[in-house]
């Protein structure tokens, strides 16, 4: 992998993590459209660099919703009631992901980490959005006259988003989609809803990003640097995504304020006919 192929793939990752758009999917055809899924060994390495790099969004929600964090972080310890509610309710929605993620990890990666799943996965999740885009503007309008908090989101209803995240493990369906459309679904405005599914990414990024770097340790850490050529092109596209996913939520909070889904949907469509057509087409080959 070069130095200008892991600011490509870290620019995906950050500017696409916390959209609706599916930041998997995105980086898996993007890594295919750069050549880098020719080669097993190289696919595999590639696969994991794609998880890995998802630590850059990470750090991007941690600075950007410090406060909410260190009010989690002083619940844990008796401090901050409030915090350690909100905490808890995220550790209720990251299980299903936790326990289901670690069992099918392997099935999902051989089975579903290719363009066609992909491609249809982001065709349906736009579909989707397109349908619920009215419905998510009503709830913009309410959300300037109504209260607006996650004492509104019950364990259940954490449970709930939780379970809606798993659907997320398809590569291309988009965790952000899911778990936002979850919080309205709750009662959540699209506002908090949003900020709801940057929190819940911290354990499940998180816990993602640990498992691959476990795994890779696990086998041949060697071989996984090597096949990347290097420890630079990891080290670059964490910090190009941790730069890009910064901006990308900040611009999402106020998008999302405004109203605005239907744009993620028309663009999911469109990417997937038009790589999808492409494929039939002959003009790119799988």
């Amino acid at each position: 992998m070069t130095i200008l192929q892991a600011i490509i793939l870290g620019l995906v990752e950050g500017i696409t993590e916390y959209l609706p758009v599916s930041s998997t999917g995105h980086l898996i055809l993007t890594a295919w459209l750069l050549g880098l899924s020719e080669d097993p060994l190289q696919k595999s390495a590639v696969d994991s660099f794609n998880i890995i790099i998802q630590g850059g969004a990470i750090l991007a929600v941690v600075g950007l919703y410090r406060t909410r964090v260190m009010a989690m972080i002083a619940g844990v310890f008796g401090r901050d009631r409030a915090g350690r509610t909100l905490f808890l309710k995220l550790i209720v929605a990251f299980l299903p992901a936790a326990v289901l993620g670690v069992l099918l990890d392997d099935w999902i990666e051989e089975r579903l980490f290719r363009p066609i799943p992909v491609l249809v996965a982001l065709g349906g999740g736009g579909v989707l959005i397109l349908i619920l885009a009215p419905w998510i503007r009503t709830l913009v309008v309410r959300e300037k006259t109504e209260r607006d908090d996650f004492s509104m989101l019950s364990f259940s209803h954490a449970l709930a988003i939780g379970c809606m995240q798993v659907l997320a493990m398809w590569p291309g369906t988009s965790r952000s989609m899911v778990t936002i459309v979850g919080g309205m679904l709750f009662g959540l405005s699209p506002r908090r809803a949003a900020e709801f599914s940057f929190l819940l990414g911290l354990p499940t990024l998180g816990g993602a990003c640990v498992y691959k770097l476990f795994k890779a340790a696990r086998h041949d850490p060697n071989a996984f640097i090597d096949a990347l050529g290097g420890i630079t092109p990891l080290l670059v596209g964490l910090l190009v995504a941790t730069i890009a996913a910064a901006i990308s939520v900040k611009w999402l909070v106020r998008y999302l304020s405004r109203g605005g889904v239907a744009v993620f949907g028309w663009w999911r469509v469109v990417i997937a006919l038009a790589m999808g057509t492409a494929i039939l087409s002959g003009r790119l080959t799988l």
